[in-house]
């Protein structure tokens, strides 16, 4: 059996979803098919469905998945029981909330250091200004790498996950080499005094009585750099997006900015910046009468899952103070989104400060969103606002 492609991954999702619109798509999805296959891949559209899937890794495996030009698993995403745990007890800890805490005040003096070099302008691209550099530059920092690096680790994550249209097998292949061979250099050059980065501690860190190999250290930085310089720009570009769309929320987060927090939540239900996650069964199974063969490729759809009227109250409203607000944006299972506590941390600080100094803001006219399949990002997000906003 052919397992798919990323590019096998990206048309089906471009041919069944409205990246407009996906939660219209899901929606209609799940009322006439949610099981339903596409370009090879069986997707599951239920929240109830996926919920179950995501929590049984025994007959959902992460490993064998459509290799992103890897030929070594992506250290833990690709790894299922038992080894997941020994990469998880040594990862989770340096990415705990009391870890992520320490990163605010930094965080936000570089939200307002960006803020400001747009500003008085009275337009700013909202993604190569702000959502990019915010979370990338804090997520160079965090691991100890060099800012200068930037546009290289850039160009070589869009290379992975946003090949050109001509791609071939190579490509990737070349492009997930340059990022090994760019650790390599810097472990290599790396000064032992750098102790405090997330970088020396993966390479002191023990799981009993054992540390990490080399090429485990290169497989854990290599899903580093693909995941901490995307999801959280993602996610920034959807929601503001969504509250250029919608003033009366704009409004409501200037008035209210002890609800942010909230209002991260539920943005990330209602967005699902990351809409899927892959996964490959391992054993013949049965899912809504539809029978799934051992080895099949699975797509586990977070945005339908996250906007399926049988598992939350009123799915298809955004509520920006919903609470409980137990969304699958960062999955579910054990593996649950490494990064999450730090991605909140980022968004939330983002909201908070950028509607400090421009509380008002729109979409520049006559612009045509251009969304990747993929995660939901954007090259380009022209904003447009008053000048004189609050310094």
């Amino acid at each position: 059996m052919k397992t798919p492609t990323p590019d096998d991954f990206r048309r089906s999702q471009a041919d069944i979803i409205d990246r407009n619109n996906p939660q219209s798509s899901f929606r209609t999805l799940r009322d006439t098919c949610p099981v339903m296959e596409s370009g090879g891949i069986t997707y599951l559209l239920r929240h109830d469905d996926i919920d179950a899937a995501l929590r049984d890794p025994a007959t959902f495996a992460s490993s064998g998945r459509a290799a992103l030009g890897n030929t070594r698993p992506r250290i833990p995403v690709d790894i299922d029981p038992p080894g997941h745990l020994r990469y998880r007890k040594i990862l989770d800890p340096l990415f705990a909330p009391r870890e992520m805490a320490r990163f605010e005040p930094e965080f936000r003096a570089l939200a307002h250091r960006l803020i400001d070099g747009f500003a008085d302008r009275g337009s700013c691209d909202f993604a190569s200004e702000f959502a990019v550099p915010l979370p990338s530059l804090l997520f160079l920092s965090l691991l100890g790498l060099p800012l200068n690096d930037l546009p290289l680790l850039l160009e070589l994550k869009d290379g992975v996950l946003r090949p050109p249209a001509d791609n071939t097998a190579d490509h990737l292949a070349r492009m997930a080499d340059r990022i090994l061979q760019y650790f390599e250099r810097h472990l290599g050059a790396r000064d032992s005094s750098e102790h405090s980065t997330v970088i020396s501690r993966i390479l002191s860190a023990e799981q009993d009585g054992e540390r990490l190999t080399h090429d485990e250290v290169l497989d854990v930085l290599f899903m580093f750099v693909l995941a901490g310089l995307d999801t959280v720009t993602a996610s920034l570009e959807c929601f503001i997006v969504h509250l250029a769309r919608n003033p009366q929320r704009q409004a409501q987060l200037v008035a209210q900015p002890d609800i942010v927090p909230s209002a991260v939540e539920e943005l990330l239900r209602w967005e699902s910046p990351v809409p899927f996650v892959p996964r490959r069964a391992t054993r013949d199974v049965t899912i809504g009468g539809v029978q799934i063969a051992a080895g099949s490729s699975v797509g586990m759809f977070l945005g339908s899952a996250n906007t399926d009227e049988g598992s939350t109250d009123h799915a298809d409203v955004v509520e920006l103070e919903r609470e409980p607000n137990r969304h699958m944006a960062f999955g579910r299972g054990i593996h649950r989104c490494l990064g999450s506590h730090l991605a909140r941390l980022e968004l939330k600080v983002a909201l908070q400060v950028l509607h400090s100094r421009i509380p008002s803001y729109q979409i520049a006219p006559d612009t045509v969103l251009q969304w990747h399949a993929g995660n939901r990002a954007l090259d380009e997000l022209p904003l447009v606002f008053p000048t004189g906003a609050p310094a």
